[in-house]
């Protein structure tokens, strides 16, 4: 496993100015625990030891635009404010110290926002249409092309904040029904003005961001997209039905200025369109549609498949990377973020490049009190 597991994972790649050591991504997962949306030494700590142990990547959890709606947890670490880019300062030197990669993930929560909520209390819940996940209409404000421009700017000043603090990219968190996949997703876009109608117009607002990010940064700095079929508790839910569907999606993102993609399935071995390809997942399949480099992750390394369950205390045990491999091994994608297993065992990096995989450490209701 040793020799075979560096053959695919060791590899150097390089994303625009990026040079990543290996092609193992830390996915970016909520946590928590930034008082007052701050970074301190624990989440220093915490990202230093990852990319200290084989991760080649780091993508970091969810960090708040400047932007009132943004989110509703006090300590979700913010991209914006002289504090909380001071922190994000420090994570990024000691990532680079220990020879890793770090991109903030840029969030906006959207309609997910419930009224009353950290840290903002009185912001409102907006998204394009005020239109919860479930269709229910009025669950929040839709926002004017007024709020829209705003939102645009905020994304970009947040991508330039990240370039000047050191980061290597940034990614724009367009997944799991947050405020950029609303405007994606026909349930929650019922716009009918330049930013709704059909799947073209609805990726204008996330093509938008992206060449506003792109004017705001160097030529070569990477921005990764994430985007996802499924939505927070809503796991059926596809933007696209077929591969051409999602060219339609993907295309104008593509075409933006992105460097790559990320593309969120809760199992990374299913066939995406099995009626077209027995075996592409939707990782391979916006590789095909957009010719860009293309993160997949989905339970790597579990033998649970994600769901909500898992964080409010399942477990889950160690799982072969052996169909991981085979699938590297044919080009289907180009890098592999690494979730809860990458919590549970910061060293999971570098145990399975040096073919310690019998030392992997299952996924626990532990691992979620310590996340460290």
């Amino acid at each position: 496993m040793s020799t075979r597991a560096a053959q695919a994972l060791a590899r150097p790649l390089t994303l625009g100015s990026a040079e990543l050591p290996n092609r193992i991504v830390m996915a970016p997962m909520t946590r928590g625990f930034s008082p007052d949306g701050i970074p301190g030494d624990d989440v220093v700590a915490y990202y230093r030891r990852r990319a200290a142990a084989g991760t080649g990547l780091i993508i970091t959890e969810g960090t708040y635009i400047d932007h009132p709606s943004a989110g509703d947890m006090a300590d979700v670490p913010r991209f914006h404010g002289q504090e909380s880019l001071a922190g994000w300062k420090r994570v990024v030197d000691a990532v680079h110290a220990e020879g890793g990669t770090i991109m903030p993930q840029l969030w906006h929560i959207g309609i997910q926002r419930a009224a009353g909520k950290p840290p903002v209390p009185e912001a409102l819940s907006v998204g394009p249409s005020g239109i919860a996940l479930d269709g229910t209409e009025g669950a929040g404000e839709a926002l004017s092309l007024a709020d829209v421009e705003r939102l645009v700017e905020a994304f970009a000043e947040a991508a330039a904040h990240a370039e000047r603090i050191g980061f290597d990219g940034i990614e724009l968190h367009g997944a799991h029904g947050y405020l950029i996949d609303q405007f994606l997703w026909e349930r929650t876009n019922r716009r009918t003005d330049v930013y709704g109608g059909d799947a073209a117009s609805r990726t204008r607002f996330a093509a938008d961001i992206v060449r506003a990010v792109r004017e705001r940064v160097s030529a070569d700095f990477p921005v990764l997209f994430r985007f996802s079929q499924w939505k927070a508790d809503h796991y059926d839910a596809r933007l696209a039905t077929t591969p051409d569907e999602l060219q339609s999606v993907l295309g104008p993102i593509s075409e933006a200025g992105v460097t790559a993609f990320h593309a969120s399935g809760r199992r990374y071995w299913e066939a995406e369109f099995p009626e077209h390809d027995a075996e592409l997942n939707i990782a391979g399949w916006a590789r095909k549609v957009t010719g860009k480099p293309v993160i997949t992750v989905g339970s790597v390394g579990l033998d649970a498949v994600f769901g909500m369950d898992t964080f409010r205390g399942a477990g889950a045990g160690v799982e072969s990377i052996e169909r991981l491999l085979e699938r590297f091994e044919r080009d289907e994608f180009d890098l592999v973020a690494i979730g809860r297993a990458l919590l549970a065992d910061p060293e999971w990096g570098q145990k399975v490049l040096e073919g310690r995989e019998n030392e992997l450490v299952p996924f626990t209701k532990a691992a979620l009190k310590n996340l460290h």
